[in-house]
């Protein structure tokens, strides 16, 4: 029987593994065939969670390495659209989309940062908040995963429902997104968060091919080395992705307090 040593290790191991499957770097059939050493090595059932996890990571390498080769690495794009200063990062095979916002409650200013992580089929892998200005100084520079998508690094590309964990109780800072934001339902509060960022993704879309002189100049005080946003349309990685996610729209069913079950459905736009 493994050791806890064992069961330790082999809980990193397989993490680090289902990390890499969406942020790279790339993993190799020698890695694969190794932790499967260890795990025989070391006693692990054929039936525990740690063989099925490694299965799913070895059938997710296996399925890329039959698709044709991406471009690789991290491109960052920045500029205006739909009335927002927006940041897009294309990295490997997913995009993350960025806003920041601000405002001020009982006389106290804060800023936040809202990024939508989304794959490959556009779906949304998580929403994390990060405290840039907290109204609990506290928390500034703090970075919280509001919605979570349960294991999402090895679910299907284009699943329709899966489980997510949710922030038992979310920041007040949303409020600067939407004012009466506390007072809605709490799954409508969960829809509504994945949802902006689908249509967030839609409105810039339709704005960068409507306008393009949008986000081609740089920014005053952002980062030299920033791409223009219009820049992200001719990214083929990022825009096929960017379009799907346009296209999309979830509904949430509560379960728990800190659980949800996301659906994904087509709006056809």
């Amino acid at each position: 029987m493994p050791t806890k040593e064992n069961r330790t290790s082999a809980r990193s191991l397989i993490e680090g593994l289902e990390s890499r499957v969406h942020a790279g770097p790339p993993i190799h059939q020698g890695e694969l065939h190794s932790a499967r050493e260890f795990l025989e090595k070391n006693q692990f059932s054929p039936l525990s969670d740690y063989h099925n996890r490694l299965a799913q990571v070895s059938n997710r390498v296996t399925a890329r390495s039959r698709e044709p080769a991406k471009p690789h690495g991290k491109r960052n794009y920045g500029g205006e659209a739909a009335g927002y200063w927006m940041q897009v990062q294309s990295v490997y095979d997913h995009v993350i989309l960025s806003l920041c916002y601000d405002g001020e409650l009982n006389s106290q200013f804060g800023r936040i940062k809202i990024s939508h992580r989304f794959n490959q089929a556009g779906r949304i892998d998580f929403v994390e908040l990060k405290f840039l200005r907290s109204l609990q100084p506290c928390l500034t520079g703090e970075v919280r995963k509001l919605l979570l998508v349960k294991d999402y690094q090895v679910l299907p590309r284009d699943w329709h429902a899966a489980e997510a964990f949710v922030l038992e109780v979310l920041p007040r800072e949303l409020v600067f997104l939407y004012g009466e934001i506390f007072h809605c339902p709490r799954g409508e509060v969960c829809a509504w968060l994945l949802n902006i960022g689908h249509r967030l993704v839609e409105d810039m879309l339709a704005d960068l091919r409507s306008q393009p002189a949008n986000g081609e100049n740089a920014h005053p005080g952002r980062n030299p080395d920033q791409l223009g946003l219009r820049a992200v349309l001719t990214d083929e990685v990022a825009r096929p992705i960017l379009e799907r996610a346009a296209r999309l729209e979830t509904a949430v069913d509560v379960t728990q307090p800190k659980s949800v079950v996301v659906r994904y459905l087509s709006t056809g736009r």
